[in-house]
């Protein structure tokens, strides 16, 4: 899991969310020189010197002068939006290109005890089947390049999110939301919540003084908004899927407008993702995340109520990054020391009981994570799952309260309405995955198209 956090955040920083903020065409006027010196200023990079550069503008200018920009191609190059210098671009590409390559070594990791990745073969219910990977070997290796990736982390990745944000500090004040969950996760006991190193809690109307506890038994799922058979809101172990039947009375401007459902928290909806799992981390004074947040905020020179935004969500990948990679060293020797001591259990026999109801809850990259199911007759009765982005992107309510994403785009200035750089900015920033909730189909023919969103 730790591994996920670390290569999930790199990528998103990077290869999904850096070209909202750095003009990749802006590089090519750079001088390499100024930009060696810059970099030599702000990060501890492995690769540099003008040299180094000029060789990356040069690569650029092959893909401009092609008139295909490969990986750069969808972007509004040239935006009045963008506001990094040409040599902090240069240098923010250069990095770009290294965090390919990094990026393929931190999917080691995954593949190292879980067989493949993003999706371990070696999951099952009992625990996990890869007992025979606790090698001396393939644990050092694990360990070997965590190192390696966190090296990446605290030597490029925060001195670039820093040396970004410092140009667009204004984004501190926009594309914030008011309330925040976090289910927690990484447990370094049995005794959970107490133990989650991620630690579970809700922060409301952003009272960080006032962070409580999260309990599931608040969750519930409106429909009014979405293409689902109308229904009162619904705790997720009694929840509906019923899709619209194909009837006449149910056409466009009925109000309902999505596939998703809208997740509420007793009756708010919430933010999850790495900004709720900071602040409530940040909100208990946890002794790695209050640290780096505290030193962000004084680097940037922004108040704690900037972290309340986009620049905040983004920071925020950034931190806990940084802390979940610091404590996988300590992780990686407990399982050493366990394994000396003879303790190499990682799985226990499970038979399904004749009835039940189980939940379970945790946080990925992405944010909060929550699965209900209901057991009868040795049989699935009904199994609900509420995820990240369905509380992240989830629509209005039936006391026509805003999903999160709706809430944080109110307000936000844009330059030219045909080239929404700044709507990409904070929508970009929740790293949404709603290929699941996203459907365009001819009625007719049952034909499904694609559609390709520059």
């Amino acid at each position: 899991m730790g591994a996920q956090f670390q290569h999930d955040h790199i990528v998103h920083f990077y290869h999904l969310h850096a070209l909202d903020w750095v003009d990749i065409v802006s590089a090519l006027k750079a001088d390499p020189k100024k930009t060696a010196a810059l970099a030599d200023n702000v990060s501890n990079a492995p690769e540099g010197g003008s040299v180094y550069f000029k060789n990356v503008q040069q690569r650029l200018q092959t893909f401009v002068d092609s008139g295909q920009l490969g990986p750069f191609s969808n972007a509004y190059w040239g935006h009045p939006a963008y506001k990094l210098p040409p040599e902090a671009n240069l240098m923010a590409s250069a990095h770009y290109i290294e965090a390919l390559r990094l990026q393929a070594r931190a999917a080691r990791m995954h593949a190292i005890f879980g067989g493949k990745n993003p999706h371990p073969q070696s999951l099952v219910v009992g625990g996990v089947t890869c007992v025979k990977d606790l090698t001396p070997d393939r644990i050092a290796e694990f360990l070997y390049i965590t190192k390696e990736t966190q090296n990446f982390i605290k030597n490029v990745y925060i001195p670039d999110l820093l040396a970004v944000a410092s140009f667009y500090k204004d984004w501190g004040a926009i594309g914030g939301t008011s309330n925040f969950l976090a289910w927690g996760d990484l447990p370094e006991s049995d005794k959970e919540p107490e133990s989650l190193y991620m630690p579970r809690g809700v922060v409301i109307k952003r009272n960080l003084g006032g962070v409580k506890m999260a309990h599931q038994a608040r969750v519930t799922e409106d429909v009014t908004r979405a293409w689902y058979e109308d229904g009162n809101s619904l705790h997720p172990y009694e929840g509906e899927t019923k899709p619209l039947p194909e009837d006449p009375k149910y056409k466009p401007g009925d109000g309902k407008y999505t596939w998703f459902k809208a997740p509420r928290y007793e009756g708010e909806a919430c933010e999850v993702g790495p900004l709720a799992r900071v602040l409530v981390a940040y909100a208990k004074g946890h002794k790695d995340v209050k640290p780096i947040v505290d030193s962000v905020l004084k680097s940037l020179n922004v108040p704690a109520a900037a972290l309340f935004s986009t620049l905040g969500r983004t920071a925020a990948r950034g931190i806990e990054t940084m802390a979940i990679g610091e404590q996988m060293q300590v992780w990686v020797g407990e399982l050493i020391a366990n394994i000396k001591n003879g303790d190499t259990k990682t799985y226990q026999p499970y038979e399904m009981p004749d009835s039940a109801m189980g939940v379970g809850l945790n946080d990925v990259p992405r944010g909060s994570l929550g699965h209900w199911i209901q057991i009868e007759n040795k049989k699935i009765k009904n199994y609900q799952y509420v995820v990240p982005s369905t509380w992240n992107l989830g629509p209005r309510d039936a006391a026509g309260k805003l999903g999160p994403v709706e809430e944080a785009l109110i307000g936000t200035p844009v330059a030219d309405a045909k080239k929404p750089l700044e709507i990409l900015r904070t929508v970009h920033s929740f790293d949404p995955c709603i290929a699941c909730g996203v459907h365009v189909i001819d009625p007719d023919s049952n034909q499904v198209y694609k559609i390709k969103v520059l």
